[in-house]
């Protein structure tokens, strides 16, 4: 019997699964407007996979909603996006949501479909194309609506195929929020594509919710489903590599861990290995339809995000701002004018003599001191992150005379000698105006539930400077250049 996907309840076969997909396609069918835009509100399972998998197929709008959001954020994307149903395995959370909502009386795989009486009568624009909307959370206000078409989504999931195919992965366990575009797309379309069965528990079994990590839940999952292929962010590959130095044992048959959504520092990927974790860092964005460039058994180099897969084509403009044509999105929602076959990425880099990406900051998140230095945040923060002591950094000095950095240790028994060793060491691989001269801690992790990282990982500095601004210039009183 060959298994396309499992989750915590249930298994499908392929052959079941032909069967299913053909029975949500008909019930979309039945809907009487194509111009009927839907949410998909539910855990992680089989069942949001084989919706999104036919709304995919359809000539309807899909916008996934991710359950992380908070109340504010999830109104203002119903809205924004003049969402006409819901589907929904959460009923209880459209109380709280922007209009009146009524139960469409069948169910769809096993979700309830819910209709909102009243939309707004001003729908944003969109593209024609547009068969998707991802939400990125950003760096500051509301969430923005990236509008995505089938023909580019499809694109990155063929170069995908094409790139992974050698290695043979056949089971692939998906431990991000499905609403997260890239595991959306390696998970319900490019494993199943591949031949793989795809592993889908729900996010409680996975131990990765929003309020933080159940590293024993997470480990236990990951022992359980046993599986070739593993999508994580930088946070989760740390937590695996210290769990082996604590005596877990990683799947023996584990072949490829694709590592992205945040950067990724060259020490981690060498712990990685040098334990036993096959993990690749990979490139990407929303606005390209998620995957732009990936490291691989085949193909890899450490310090770089790899080669640019085949549907993509870079160009390095004058400032160092990579930009990218091939799969690019249909525009922002509300604003489809901006509709381009170039992206400009906002990330700072160079393309090698052997056609590696190699991916060095922000170009907006760039820090000139006042000693008129250009600094790359994510340049300092990476080799802060390569000590086992520190779990999070952020990097601060724009217009100051040095770098500070607010740290997250590791353990809650971290010195303040253990971190000013870290901080030492990677001071010693960095120039003298790019070393961190003052550090504060973290009075907390930063948490996608605090809305002070995205759901991939990324820091929100804004936010983070708003909160512990007084922190931060506590630790320039007084400063001198040095």
């Amino acid at each position: 019997m060959s298994v396309a996907f499992q989750d915590t309840q249930r298994i499908l076969t392929r052959d079941e699964l032909i069967d299913t997909e053909a029975r949500a396609s008909a019930w979309l069918a039945r809907t009487p407007d194509a111009s009927v835009r839907y949410g998909l509100l539910a855990d992680n399972g089989i069942s949001w996979a084989l919706v999104d998998r036919a709304l995919h197929r359809s000539s309807f709008v899909n916008v996934p909603l991710p359950r992380h959001f908070s109340e504010t954020q999830l109104a203002h994307v119903v809205d924004d996006a003049a969402l006409d149903r819901i589907i929904t395995d959460d009923p209880d959370k459209l109380n709280r949501l922007p209009g009146e909502w009524r139960r469409i009386d069948d169910d769809i795989l096993g979700l309830q479909c819910w209709a909102r009486s009243v939309v707004s009568q001003q729908r944003r624009s969109i593209s024609p194309a547009a068969s998707k909307i991802t939400y990125t959370s950003g760096s500051t206000g509301n969430p923005k609506g990236v509008c995505l078409s089938r023909a580019s989504m499809d694109s990155v999931v063929n170069s995908l195929v094409g790139v992974l195919q050698p290695l043979a992965v056949s089971r692939h366990l998906s431990l991000l929020p499905l609403s997260t575009l890239l595991d959306n797309l390696v998970s319900v379309e490019v494993a199943p594509a591949l031949g793989a069965t795809v592993l889908l528990p729900s996010l409680s079994e996975t131990g990765i919710g929003y309020g933080g990590i159940d590293i024993q839940r997470m480990l236990a999952c990951i022992d359980r489903y046993s599986p070739e292929s593993l999508l994580l962010v930088p946070e989760l590959l740390r937590v695996l590599v210290a769990s082996v130095a604590k005596g877990w044992r990683a799947p023996a048959n584990l072949k490829f861990i694709a590592v992205g959504g945040a950067s990724v520092s060259a020490e981690l990927l060498t712990a990685a290995h040098a334990v036993g974790l096959p993990a690749y860092e990979g490139y990407g964005l929303s606005e390209c339809a998620s995957v732009v460039a990936l490291n691989s058994p085949a193909a890899a180099l450490k310090g770089s995000v790899g080669r640019v897969l085949p549907h993509a084509w870079i160009r390095i403009d004058t400032a160092g701002e990579i930009h990218v044509r091939g799969a690019t999105m249909s525009g922002y929602l509300g604003n489809d004018e901006q509709t381009q076959t170039e992206v400009a990425t906002g990330d700072l880099g160079f393309i090698d003599a052997d056609g590696f990406l190699h991916v060095r900051g922000r170009r907006k998140n760039l820090l000139i001191t006042s000693l008129g230095r250009n600094v790359s945040p994510e340049w300092v923060e990476r080799e802060l992150l390569a000590s086992d002591s520190i779990s999070q950094a952020v990097v601060f000095g724009e217009a100051k005379p040095f770098l500070s950095c607010l740290i997250y240790p590791t353990s809650p028994t971290a010195s303040a000698a253990d971190l000013d060793a870290a901080i030492d060491a990677a001071n010693r691989r960095l120039p003298d105006y790019a070393q961190v001269r003052r550090w504060a801690l973290l009075p907390k992790a930063l948490r996608v539930v605090d809305e002070t990282v995205t759901a991939n990982g990324r820091t929100r500095r804004d936010i983070v400077f708003s909160r512990y601004q007084n922190l931060i210039e506590d630790l320039y009183v007084d400063a001198i250049a040095s």
